[in-house]
């Protein structure tokens, strides 16, 4: 009998699909005294599973006192109340509930932009204090108006869906979707000037990333369209509530709307607060009880599957394999995923992606091994968990072509693993990818030249003219800069060479910039590999 901990007022429908096994025994502990990491590591130790939504903390220091866990279920998508990498080092699973709650986040932004358009919330507010201000509530119609959508992943699209409905006119940006992606949901695929040019709405869904940071500031402001109205349910980090507070007391801004804040709950000293042209909900995106039961239903499930009959689906950090299966290619699983990560944080634009497997690692099932290289390749375009059976589907969503070809002959190596993106015409189109001795990882090729680079940690790339006095320069100035090289490895084309340099702690801009100020220094560019 296996026995499962169910966390943070979870659905009961989590409780009633795994003890309609048979097989699991269930206790529900919501008490917010045990949610803290150490309370939860005195009495975690019996558990195999634990099924968890946001309020749990599960540190290295609850992972350390347990003894039988197997897996980790959140009720959700994100997983930052979760120590991942630590889990892993233990062999517990970490599973989440992707698109459970996308509906109903989507439905929310849709519901707030209609609030704003019609000023409900402050019609509200008036009648009960006694006033009736027909005049001074008059709001705008949505019939035929341009909504700018910046971001248009499972939550983007289906706002999309949802205002097409609203007969608006539908513009979005996203630089890891294509046109014929956004064609296919009657979207016109704009640059973010564009779309913040011409949009009377502008609704966010892009992921807490440092390009996204502050990306709703004075000067994003300033190219919009007088009198837009701005909506964001993805995260507070993503506008500049100071600059947004004096696009709208300009007037530049007509109205915003607001269900994430950049601290939660905000201090309500916060100047936006106060202004009479903004509306608020408490981070409610994902507050239904419809949500709350499909991810409560989904978690359920993944965690039985996987207790009972060994099968793994979701999984944040392990694929969605038997583990006999694993045990054999776990070598090549990570150097693929690391492949499709170097990548895909080298090049930050969509392309059509071939994969080649030859020599041993052509005797695999090779289809894990195509999902861990998306896995690193899309999850180096998102803050949210990317996991091997999703990453297929997100690939598809955003009008990526995957091509996989696999040959027995050998190669230059017994086995390899080749990446191309299709089409990109630059020097990181390409990376080969081997195992040496059955375990150690390399990266023995990009673009045209061969190398013998270890693909791990703080990594960065460097790309020369191939002239006296690069490597001692790029050393000294990293030595100047507190930063120790663990590794350097230079490959050569022709006039060309490319330097992968393993650091033990990462550079920061001032660094990469003296580096890309250097004699004969093409370009330069970190990397980070977990």
């Amino acid at each position: 009998m296996f026995k499962v901990m169910i966390r943070d007022n979870m659905s009961p429908v989590a409780r009633e699909i795994l003890e309609a096994t048979g097989k699991i025994e269930v206790v529900v502990d919501n008490d917010k005294t045990t949610s803290d990491p150490v309370a939860l590591s005195e009495i975690i130790g019996d558990f195999h599973g634990i099924a968890v939504r946001s309020t749990t903390k599960i540190t290295d220091q609850v992972l350390k006192r347990t003894q039988k866990l197997k897996v980790i279920g959140r009720a959700g998508v994100g997983v930052d109340n979760i120590d991942v990498a630590a889990a892993t080092k233990k062999g517990v699973v970490v599973m989440n509930a992707p698109g459970g709650n996308t509906v109903t986040t989507a439905e929310h932004a849709i519901s707030l932009m209609l609030a704003l358009a019609r000023n409900i919330p402050q019609g509200t507010a008036s009648l009960r204090e006694g006033k009736w201000e027909k005049k001074n509530l008059a709001g705008v119609e949505i019939t035929g108006k341009t909504l700018g959508i910046i971001g248009l992943g499972h939550i983007g699209r289906v706002v999309a869906e949802r205002a097409n409905g609203l007969q608006m006119k539908i513009v979005a940006s996203d630089p890891f979707v294509s046109k014929e992606a956004a064609g296919a949901l009657n979207v016109e695929l704009l640059s973010v000037d564009d779309l913040l040019a011409c949009s009377d709405f502008i609704t966010l869904h892009v992921p807490r990333l440092k390009e996204t940071a502050n990306m709703i500031n004075k000067a994003a402001i300033k190219k919009m369209k007088p009198g837009v109205r701005i909506i964001n349910a993805s995260r507070g980090e993503i506008v500049n509530l100071d600059d947004l507070y004096d696009g709208l007391t300009s007037g530049h801004v007509a109205g915003a709307a607001l269900d994430v804040f950049p601290i939660e709950p905000p201090d309500p000293s916060v100047s936006i607060l106060k202004h009479p042209n903004v509306i608020f909900t408490p981070h409610l995106g994902a507050s239904t009880g419809e949500a709350q039961d499909k991810v409560a239903d989904m978690i359920a499930r993944q965690i039985a599957s996987f207790l009972i009959d060994d099968t793994i689906t979701h999984a944040v950090n392990f694929p969605s394999v038997s583990r006999e299966i694993m045990a054999q290619i776990r070598p090549h699983l990570d150097l693929a995923e690391k492949m499709g990560s170097l990548i895909g944080q080298l090049v930050r634009k969509i392309h059509d992606i071939t994969i080649t497997y030859t020599g041993n690692t052509a005797a695999f099932d090779t289809r894990p091994l195509t999902h861990a290289v998306l896995k690193g390749l899309l999850g180096s375009y998102t803050d949210k968990p990317v996991n091997y059976v999703s990453a297929p589907t997100i690939a598809d969503a955003k009008g990526i072509t995957v091509k996989e070809t696999v040959s027995r002959e050998k190669d230059d190596f017994a086995n390899l693993i080749k990446v191309r993106l299709d089409g990109h015409q630059e020097g990181f189109g390409e990376i080969w990818g081997t195992i040496f001795s059955k375990k150690y990882p390399r990266i023995v090729r990009i673009g045209k030249i061969y190398l013998d680079a270890i693909p791990e940690g703080s990594m960065i790339i460097i790309q020369n003219i191939d002239k006296p006095g690069v490597i001692g320069n790029v050393g000294t100035t990293l030595g100047q800069n507190g930063l120790n090289i663990g590794r350097f490895q230079l490959g050569r084309f022709k006039d060309r060479a490319l330097c992968m340099v393993n650091i033990d702690t990462p550079a920061d801009e001032k660094v990469l910039e003296k580096i890309k100020s250097l004699p004969n220094i093409i370009s330069a560019r970190q990397v980070h590999l977990d």
